[in-house]
């Protein structure tokens, strides 16, 4: 009796520390993403749009993550699967908009692309920092630290698009760093959804 009250505080604690971790990444998150979808769409940079739109994933799955906290196995791995399916999302969205600029070329302003990937860089690493804590927790977990780490992938992948930019004053270097992305996203997509179909049949 007493090892299954222990038991139950220590799950209790961890949630609690779950549910705190995921509020403050949110909040990053969502800050990023105001900041970002403004720049993006000023700068004409789809790998900085594609940026702003996995931020904006994020903080609707960190969100989902928080409701999932408190719940049992199967319902964690119903939101894995649906956070698999906002990354697949992002992915055809950043897909539309290269197809856009196929037809439709321009060069980016590689200043802002470059300031504002730093910017998500920092934030992002700290959102990473806090939830590798977490990553071996459970599959609700783990799928909110991939998210984590693949923003850190993305913002590099656009600072290095931004001095690409500069150095060749082209337009293609943010296109071919944007399919890279939509490339990352699928990868993404694809194993959280294998995590959560591995953790619904255990639940079953």
């Amino acid at each position: 009796m007493g090892d299954c009250c222990e038991k139950d505080d220590a799950i209790a604690v961890l949630r609690e520390r779950q549910s705190s971790t995921l509020k403050i990444v949110l909040v990053i998150n969502a800050v990023m993403f105001a900041a970002g979808i403004g720049a993006g769409i000023y700068a004409g940079s789809s790998a900085l749009l594609s940026d702003s739109l996995d931020n904006l994933g994020d903080a609707l799955t960190y969100g989902l993550s928080l409701y999932a906290v408190y719940q049992a196995s199967r319902a964690k791995a119903q939101v894995a699967f649906f956070k698999g399916g906002l990354i697949l999302l992002a992915a055809l969205i950043v897909l539309g908009q290269v197809i856009y600029k196929l037809m439709v070329p321009n060069v980016p302003i590689f200043e802002v692309m470059g300031i504002v990937s730093l910017f998500s860089l920092a934030g992002n690493s700290v959102c990473l920092y806090l939830l590798t804590r977490h990553r071996d927790d459970d599959v609700n977990m783990s799928s909110v630290w991939e998210c984590s780490r693949n923003d850190i992938a993305s913002n590099i992948s656009v600072f290095v698009a931004a001095g690409a930019v500069w150095f060749t004053q082209s337009g293609w270097p943010d296109v071919l760093i944007a399919l890279a992305l939509i490339g990352l996203f699928l990868r993404s997509a694809f194993r959280v959804f294998a995590n959560a179909a591995r953790e619904f049949r255990t639940a079953s």
